[in-house]
C-alpha cells in the first residue's frame, strides 16, 4: 500500500458460491472514499452489486465481494 494509494481485489461470486477475482489494483483515496456513497460498480464493461467489503490488515489490502447484474434486453 502506498501513502495515498490502495491496492482493491474485486472478488465475483458465482452462482454457485465460488469466488473468482476480477482484478486487482490500486485505487486512490478518492475512489475508496467513492463506496461510501455507491453500490454499483462497473468493471471491464460489466456491472456489478457490491454486497460486502473487508479490510485485510495483514495484506495491507481493501478486498470487495460483487455480485453480477443481470440486464433483460
Amino acid at each position: 500500500m502506498l501513502g495515498s494509494e490502495m491496492s482493491v481485489i474485486l472478488f465475483e461470486k458465482k452462482p454457485d458460491g465460488e469466488l473468482q477475482i476480477i482484478e486487482e489494483r490500486l485505487w486512490n483515496m478518492n475512489m475508496v472514499t467513492a463506496l461510501e456513497h455507491v453500490n454499483y460498480l462497473v468493471v471491464g464493461g460489466r456491472e456489478y452489486e457490491a454486497v460486502e467489503g473487508r479490510l485485510n490488515v495483514d495484506e495491507g489490502k481493501l478486498e470487495l465481494l460483487l455480485v453480477p447484474m443481470r440486464h433483460e434486453e
